[in-house]
Protein backbone atom coordinates (compact mmCIF):
# COMPACT_ATOMS: atom_id res chain seq x y z
CA UNK A 1 0.00 0.00 0.00
CA UNK A 2 1.64 3.08 -1.28
CA UNK A 3 0.48 5.50 1.41
CA UNK A 4 -1.07 9.17 -0.19
CA UNK A 5 -0.09 11.33 2.91
CA UNK A 6 -0.88 15.11 1.18
CA UNK A 7 -4.07 13.77 -0.25
CA UNK A 8 -5.39 12.73 3.37
CA UNK A 9 -3.82 15.94 4.78
CA UNK A 10 -5.78 18.07 2.76
CA UNK A 11 -9.21 16.11 2.32
CA UNK A 12 -9.62 15.69 6.51
CA UNK A 13 -9.10 19.75 6.65
CA UNK A 14 -12.28 19.77 3.19
CA UNK A 15 -14.41 17.16 5.22
CA UNK A 16 -13.74 19.49 8.94
CA UNK A 17 -14.96 22.19 6.73
CA UNK A 18 -17.75 20.99 4.62
CA UNK A 19 -20.83 19.06 4.62
CA UNK A 20 -20.48 17.24 1.62
CA UNK A 21 -16.90 16.50 0.49
CA UNK A 22 -16.20 15.47 -3.36
CA UNK A 23 -13.34 13.46 -4.10
CA UNK A 24 -13.32 13.61 -8.17
CA UNK A 25 -10.66 12.34 -10.54
CA UNK A 26 -9.88 10.42 -13.02
CA UNK A 27 -10.84 6.54 -13.40
CA UNK A 28 -8.34 3.98 -11.48
CA UNK A 29 -6.29 7.05 -9.95
CA UNK A 30 -7.29 5.55 -6.34
CA UNK A 31 -10.26 7.52 -5.18
CA UNK A 32 -12.14 4.11 -3.80
CA UNK A 33 -8.74 3.41 -2.03
CA UNK A 34 -8.72 6.79 -0.71
CA UNK A 35 -11.69 6.80 0.86
CA UNK A 36 -11.68 3.28 2.29
CA UNK A 37 -8.74 4.43 4.34
CA UNK A 38 -11.35 6.76 6.16
CA UNK A 39 -13.42 6.17 8.85
CA UNK A 40 -16.55 5.72 7.50
CA UNK A 41 -19.74 4.60 9.00
CA UNK A 42 -21.69 3.84 5.96
CA UNK A 43 -20.31 3.21 2.66
CA UNK A 44 -22.07 2.83 -0.99
CA UNK A 45 -20.87 1.42 -4.58
CA UNK A 46 -23.54 2.89 -6.92
CA UNK A 47 -21.76 0.38 -9.30
CA UNK A 48 -22.71 -2.34 -6.80
CA UNK A 49 -26.32 -3.86 -7.75
CA UNK A 50 -27.15 -4.13 -4.07
CA UNK A 51 -26.12 -0.13 -3.58
CA UNK A 52 -27.22 0.67 -6.32
CA UNK A 53 -31.04 -0.89 -5.37
CA UNK A 54 -30.54 0.41 -1.93
CA UNK A 55 -30.94 3.53 -3.46
CA UNK A 56 -33.92 3.92 -5.45
CA UNK A 57 -35.44 4.88 -2.77
CA UNK A 58 -32.76 7.25 -1.47
CA UNK A 59 -34.83 9.36 0.77
CA UNK A 60 -35.65 6.31 2.73
CA UNK A 61 -32.20 4.78 2.59
CA UNK A 62 -30.26 8.19 3.77
CA UNK A 63 -32.52 9.73 6.12
CA UNK A 64 -31.87 7.73 9.48
CA UNK A 65 -28.09 7.14 8.61
CA UNK A 66 -26.12 9.08 10.98
CA UNK A 67 -21.73 9.89 10.49
CA UNK A 68 -19.79 10.09 7.91
CA UNK A 69 -21.66 8.30 4.47
CA UNK A 70 -19.43 7.33 1.78
CA UNK A 71 -20.97 7.27 -1.96
CA UNK A 72 -19.00 6.01 -4.94
CA UNK A 73 -19.37 6.46 -8.53
CA UNK A 74 -22.02 9.32 -7.72
CA UNK A 75 -22.01 10.34 -11.32
CA UNK A 76 -24.67 7.44 -11.45
CA UNK A 77 -27.27 9.20 -9.37
CA UNK A 78 -26.93 12.93 -10.03
CA UNK A 79 -30.66 13.29 -8.58
CA UNK A 80 -28.76 12.45 -4.83
CA UNK A 81 -27.43 15.92 -5.01
CA UNK A 82 -31.04 17.92 -3.92
CA UNK A 83 -31.71 15.80 -1.54
CA UNK A 84 -27.70 15.60 -0.09
CA UNK A 85 -28.74 19.23 0.62
CA UNK A 86 -31.74 18.60 2.36
CA UNK A 87 -30.44 16.02 4.82
CA UNK A 88 -27.43 17.67 5.84
CA UNK A 89 -29.48 21.01 6.43
CA UNK A 90 -31.63 19.02 8.48
CA UNK A 91 -29.54 16.47 9.90
CA UNK A 92 -26.23 17.93 11.45
CA UNK A 93 -25.29 14.32 12.35
CA UNK A 94 -25.14 13.40 8.73
CA UNK A 95 -21.43 14.00 6.84
CA UNK A 96 -21.21 12.94 2.95
CA UNK A 97 -17.96 12.24 1.10
CA UNK A 98 -19.21 11.64 -2.68
CA UNK A 99 -16.51 10.12 -5.37
CA UNK A 100 -16.58 10.35 -8.78
CA UNK A 101 -14.97 10.87 -12.59
CA UNK A 102 -16.42 13.92 -13.79
CA UNK A 103 -18.60 14.88 -16.46
CA UNK A 104 -19.87 18.00 -18.44
CA UNK A 105 -23.00 17.64 -16.21
CA UNK A 106 -21.49 16.71 -12.42
CA UNK A 107 -19.71 19.54 -11.12
CA UNK A 108 -22.11 21.77 -12.78
CA UNK A 109 -25.14 19.75 -11.15
CA UNK A 110 -23.38 19.59 -7.63
CA UNK A 111 -22.40 23.02 -7.28
CA UNK A 112 -25.73 24.29 -8.30
CA UNK A 113 -27.26 22.19 -5.40
CA UNK A 114 -25.11 22.23 -2.85
CA UNK A 115 -24.00 25.48 -2.83
CA UNK A 116 -21.75 26.60 0.01
CA UNK A 117 -22.11 23.32 1.53
CA UNK A 118 -19.47 21.22 -0.68
CA UNK A 119 -16.01 21.34 -1.26
CA UNK A 120 -13.76 19.40 -4.13
CA UNK A 121 -10.82 17.54 -3.94
CA UNK A 122 -9.39 16.20 -7.04
CA UNK A 123 -7.23 13.08 -7.17
CA UNK A 124 -4.78 12.17 -9.57
CA UNK A 125 -2.02 9.41 -9.95
CA UNK A 126 0.35 9.11 -7.22
CA UNK A 127 2.35 12.13 -6.53
CA UNK A 128 6.22 11.95 -6.58
CA UNK A 129 6.08 11.83 -2.62
CA UNK A 130 3.94 9.07 -2.63
CA UNK A 131 6.46 6.89 -4.19
CA UNK A 132 9.56 8.66 -3.11
CA UNK A 133 11.71 10.45 -4.83
CA UNK A 134 14.16 7.65 -5.84
CA UNK A 135 11.32 6.81 -8.03
CA UNK A 136 10.68 10.12 -10.62
CA UNK A 137 11.97 8.19 -13.62
CA UNK A 138 9.92 5.18 -12.94
CA UNK A 139 6.80 7.31 -12.26
CA UNK A 140 7.68 9.24 -15.20
CA UNK A 141 7.89 6.64 -17.68
CA UNK A 142 4.68 5.01 -16.67
CA UNK A 143 2.50 7.27 -14.76
CA UNK A 144 1.05 7.91 -11.46
CA UNK A 145 -1.93 5.74 -12.30
CA UNK A 146 -1.60 3.27 -9.57
CA UNK A 147 -2.15 0.23 -11.27
CA UNK A 148 0.36 1.46 -14.08
CA UNK A 149 3.28 2.39 -11.48
CA UNK A 150 3.22 -0.30 -9.95
CA UNK A 151 2.88 -2.79 -12.60
CA UNK A 152 5.99 -5.48 -12.51
CA UNK A 153 7.71 -3.89 -15.54
CA UNK A 154 7.78 -1.66 -17.85
CA UNK A 155 5.70 -3.98 -20.76
CA UNK A 156 3.18 -4.91 -18.38
CA UNK A 157 2.03 -1.28 -17.46
CA UNK A 158 2.10 -0.60 -21.11
CA UNK A 159 -0.42 -3.09 -21.82
CA UNK A 160 -2.16 -1.90 -18.93
CA UNK A 161 -2.72 1.50 -20.07
CA UNK A 162 -3.28 0.47 -23.50
CA UNK A 163 -6.46 -1.56 -22.25
CA UNK A 164 -6.92 2.06 -19.84
CA UNK A 165 -7.28 3.75 -23.11
CA UNK A 166 -9.92 1.47 -25.02
CA UNK A 167 -11.70 1.21 -21.80
CA UNK A 168 -11.92 4.77 -21.48
CA UNK A 169 -13.15 5.27 -24.66
CA UNK A 170 -15.46 2.35 -25.45
CA UNK A 171 -17.02 2.73 -22.18
CA UNK A 172 -16.63 5.38 -20.00
CA UNK A 173 -17.15 8.40 -22.50
CA UNK A 174 -20.66 6.65 -23.61
CA UNK A 175 -21.57 6.24 -19.83
CA UNK A 176 -21.00 10.28 -19.63
CA UNK A 177 -23.94 10.70 -22.05
CA UNK A 178 -21.35 11.19 -24.71
CA UNK A 179 -21.63 10.35 -28.14
CA UNK A 180 -18.40 10.09 -30.29
CA UNK A 181 -17.19 7.31 -31.81
CA UNK A 182 -14.00 5.78 -30.01
CA UNK A 183 -12.02 5.67 -32.79
CA UNK A 184 -12.23 9.00 -33.63
CA UNK A 185 -11.39 10.26 -30.15
CA UNK A 186 -8.88 8.15 -30.10
CA UNK A 187 -7.32 9.58 -33.39
CA UNK A 188 -8.15 12.85 -31.73
CA UNK A 189 -6.00 12.04 -28.78
CA UNK A 190 -2.84 10.84 -30.25
CA UNK A 191 -3.00 13.84 -32.22
CA UNK A 192 -2.98 16.06 -29.39
CA UNK A 193 0.08 13.95 -28.08
CA UNK A 194 2.03 15.95 -30.96
CA UNK A 195 0.86 19.32 -29.70
CA UNK A 196 1.76 18.40 -26.25
CA UNK A 197 3.79 21.26 -24.60
CA UNK A 198 2.88 23.53 -27.15
CA UNK A 199 0.52 26.61 -27.56
CA UNK A 200 -2.83 25.32 -28.82
CA UNK A 201 -4.05 26.57 -32.44
CA UNK A 202 -7.19 25.49 -32.94
CA UNK A 203 -7.87 26.07 -36.14
CA UNK A 204 -4.33 24.41 -37.63
CA UNK A 205 -5.22 21.37 -35.83
CA UNK A 206 -8.93 21.29 -37.13
CA UNK A 207 -7.57 21.94 -40.52
CA UNK A 208 -5.35 18.55 -39.79
CA UNK A 209 -8.04 16.63 -38.25
CA UNK A 210 -10.56 17.63 -40.68
CA UNK A 211 -12.94 19.16 -38.35
CA UNK A 212 -14.20 22.88 -37.06
CA UNK A 213 -12.91 24.67 -34.74
CA UNK A 214 -15.56 24.07 -32.61
CA UNK A 215 -15.44 20.32 -32.84
CA UNK A 216 -12.03 20.39 -31.50
CA UNK A 217 -13.19 22.43 -28.87
CA UNK A 218 -16.01 20.22 -27.67
CA UNK A 219 -13.56 17.17 -27.51
CA UNK A 220 -11.01 19.15 -25.74
CA UNK A 221 -13.84 19.94 -23.76
CA UNK A 222 -14.40 16.48 -23.24
CA UNK A 223 -10.85 14.74 -22.01
CA UNK A 224 -10.83 18.37 -20.20
CA UNK A 225 -13.35 17.10 -17.88
CA UNK A 226 -12.27 14.32 -17.76
CA UNK A 227 -8.90 14.78 -16.16
CA UNK A 228 -7.21 13.37 -19.51
CA UNK A 229 -5.79 17.04 -20.62
CA UNK A 230 -4.20 20.33 -19.19
CA UNK A 231 -5.22 23.46 -20.95
CA UNK A 232 -3.07 25.97 -19.13
CA UNK A 233 -4.50 29.47 -19.92
CA UNK A 234 -1.83 32.32 -20.83
CA UNK A 235 -0.96 35.27 -18.40
CA UNK A 236 -2.37 38.61 -19.39
CA UNK A 237 -0.46 41.63 -17.99
CA UNK A 238 -0.55 45.12 -19.24
CA UNK A 239 3.11 45.82 -20.10
CA UNK A 240 3.47 47.24 -23.32
CA UNK A 241 4.82 44.10 -25.25
CA UNK A 242 2.54 41.02 -27.63
CA UNK A 243 1.74 38.18 -25.73
CA UNK A 244 0.64 35.28 -26.33
CA UNK A 245 -3.21 34.70 -25.76
CA UNK A 246 -3.95 30.93 -26.76
CA UNK A 247 -3.56 28.16 -24.18
CA UNK A 248 -0.99 25.79 -23.97
CA UNK A 249 -2.01 21.99 -23.71
CA UNK A 250 -0.61 18.86 -22.36
CA UNK A 251 -1.41 15.61 -21.56
CA UNK A 252 -1.69 15.45 -17.90
CA UNK A 253 -0.72 11.61 -17.23
CA UNK A 254 2.81 10.82 -18.48
CA UNK A 255 1.98 7.35 -19.23
CA UNK A 256 -0.72 7.74 -21.18
CA UNK A 257 0.97 10.34 -23.44
CA UNK A 258 3.71 7.28 -24.01
CA UNK A 259 1.30 4.66 -24.55
CA UNK A 260 -0.06 6.62 -27.08
CA UNK A 261 3.04 7.89 -28.64
CA UNK A 262 3.78 3.99 -28.43
CA UNK A 263 6.79 4.53 -25.71
CA UNK A 264 7.14 1.34 -24.46
CA UNK A 265 10.53 2.34 -22.12
CA UNK A 266 13.03 4.70 -21.33
CA UNK A 267 15.46 3.68 -24.44
CA UNK A 268 12.53 4.51 -26.29
CA UNK A 269 12.09 8.21 -24.87
CA UNK A 270 15.34 8.88 -24.75
CA UNK A 271 15.64 8.45 -28.76
CA UNK A 272 12.08 9.96 -29.10
CA UNK A 273 11.53 13.35 -30.54
CA UNK A 274 9.46 14.53 -27.86
CA UNK A 275 11.68 13.44 -25.03
CA UNK A 276 12.09 17.52 -24.19
CA UNK A 277 8.58 17.81 -24.03
CA UNK A 278 7.68 14.72 -22.02
CA UNK A 279 9.37 15.78 -19.67
CA UNK A 280 7.93 19.77 -19.57
CA UNK A 281 4.74 18.32 -19.25
CA UNK A 282 5.89 15.97 -16.59
CA UNK A 283 7.57 17.98 -14.04
CA UNK A 284 5.23 20.82 -15.14
CA UNK A 285 2.38 18.32 -13.57
CA UNK A 286 4.56 17.89 -10.18
CA UNK A 287 5.04 21.15 -9.83
CA UNK A 288 1.36 22.04 -10.20
CA UNK A 289 0.46 19.30 -7.97
CA UNK A 290 2.78 20.25 -5.00
CA UNK A 291 1.14 24.26 -5.29
CA UNK A 292 -1.61 22.80 -4.33
CA UNK A 293 -3.65 25.47 -6.51
CA UNK A 294 -6.85 24.72 -9.25
CA UNK A 295 -5.33 24.85 -12.93
CA UNK A 296 -7.79 27.81 -13.26
CA UNK A 297 -5.42 29.69 -10.61
CA UNK A 298 -2.08 28.65 -12.61
CA UNK A 299 -1.38 30.06 -15.87
CA UNK A 300 1.98 30.30 -18.24
CA UNK A 301 3.71 33.49 -19.90
CA UNK A 302 5.21 34.42 -23.04
CA UNK A 303 5.71 36.93 -25.26
CA UNK A 304 6.16 37.08 -29.34
CA UNK A 305 9.25 37.84 -28.85
CA UNK A 306 10.50 34.69 -26.95
CA UNK A 307 10.58 35.78 -23.68
CA UNK A 308 8.32 32.88 -21.32
CA UNK A 309 7.76 31.19 -17.90
CA UNK A 310 6.07 27.57 -18.13
CA UNK A 311 4.38 28.37 -14.66
CA UNK A 312 2.84 31.23 -12.91
CA UNK A 313 0.83 31.63 -9.67
CA UNK A 314 0.33 34.42 -7.14
CA UNK A 315 0.66 33.88 -3.25
CA UNK A 316 0.62 36.26 -0.56
CA UNK A 317 0.22 39.44 -3.25
CA UNK A 318 3.28 38.08 -4.91
CA UNK A 319 4.53 36.48 -8.54
CA UNK A 320 6.11 32.98 -8.44
CA UNK A 321 7.49 31.36 -11.38
CA UNK A 322 8.67 28.07 -12.83
CA UNK A 323 10.61 27.40 -16.14
CA UNK A 324 11.53 24.09 -16.67
CA UNK A 325 14.81 22.58 -18.24
CA UNK A 326 16.01 19.21 -19.48
CA UNK A 327 19.47 19.77 -19.19
CA UNK A 328 22.06 18.19 -16.63
CA UNK A 329 23.56 22.25 -15.77
CA UNK A 330 20.80 25.24 -16.39
CA UNK A 331 22.34 28.62 -16.84
CA UNK A 332 20.39 32.31 -16.56
CA UNK A 333 18.94 33.00 -19.75
CA UNK A 334 17.89 36.40 -21.60
CA UNK A 335 13.71 35.21 -21.14
CA UNK A 336 14.32 34.27 -17.31
CA UNK A 337 15.94 37.73 -16.79
CA UNK A 338 12.76 39.49 -19.09
CA UNK A 339 10.70 37.52 -17.01
CA UNK A 340 11.84 38.49 -13.89
CA UNK A 341 11.62 42.28 -14.64
CA UNK A 342 9.16 42.15 -16.80
CA UNK A 343 6.29 40.13 -14.07
CA UNK A 344 8.14 41.18 -11.09
CA UNK A 345 9.00 38.02 -9.95
CA UNK A 346 9.08 36.94 -6.14
CA UNK A 347 11.31 33.96 -7.50
CA UNK A 348 11.96 31.74 -10.14
CA UNK A 349 12.72 28.32 -9.85
CA UNK A 350 14.15 26.22 -12.78
CA UNK A 351 13.57 22.68 -12.55
CA UNK A 352 15.66 20.45 -13.89
CA UNK A 353 16.85 16.71 -13.40
CA UNK A 354 19.55 16.96 -11.71
CA UNK A 355 20.36 16.52 -7.83
CA UNK A 356 21.81 20.27 -6.53
CA UNK A 357 20.24 23.09 -5.82
CA UNK A 358 21.93 26.36 -7.07
CA UNK A 359 21.15 30.09 -7.57
CA UNK A 360 21.79 31.28 -10.89
CA UNK A 361 20.83 34.87 -10.24
CA UNK A 362 19.19 37.09 -7.59
CA UNK A 363 15.88 35.66 -6.95
CA UNK A 364 16.55 32.84 -9.35
CA UNK A 365 17.71 29.32 -8.68
CA UNK A 366 17.80 25.70 -9.91
CA UNK A 367 15.55 23.34 -8.15
CA UNK A 368 16.06 19.50 -8.19
CA UNK A 369 12.54 17.67 -9.16
CA UNK A 370 12.96 15.41 -6.53
CA UNK A 371 12.89 18.52 -4.13
CA UNK A 372 9.62 20.36 -5.25
CA UNK A 373 6.81 18.72 -3.28
CA UNK A 374 9.40 19.74 -0.08
CA UNK A 375 10.25 23.09 -0.62
CA UNK A 376 6.91 23.62 -1.75
CA UNK A 377 4.65 22.48 1.29
CA UNK A 378 6.25 25.60 3.04
CA UNK A 379 4.94 29.38 2.30
CA UNK A 380 7.11 30.72 -0.10
CA UNK A 381 7.49 34.52 2.02
CA UNK A 382 11.22 34.42 1.56
CA UNK A 383 11.93 32.94 -2.30
CA UNK A 384 14.57 31.37 -0.94
CA UNK A 385 15.10 27.36 -1.08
Amino acid sequence: MIERFVDKERLAKLMDSFSVTAIIGPRQAGKTTLARALVSDHFLDLENPRDAALLAEPQLALEPLSGLIVIDEIQRAPNLFPLMRHLVDTKPSQRYLILGSASPSLLRQSAESLAGRIAYHELGGFRLGDVGVDHWRTLWMRGGLPPSFTARTDASSSLWLEQYISTFLERDIPQLGINIPSATLRRFWTMLCHYHGQIMNYAEFARSFGISDMTVRRYLDILESTFMVRLLQPWHVNIGKRLVKRPKLYLRDSGLLHTLLAIRSMRDLAAHNKLGASWEGFALEVAARAIGKRNEELAFWATHAGAEVDLLWQEHGKNWAVEIKYADAPRLTPSMTTALKDLELAHLWVVYPGDRAYPLAERVSTLPLATVQVVWRYEQTSGKL
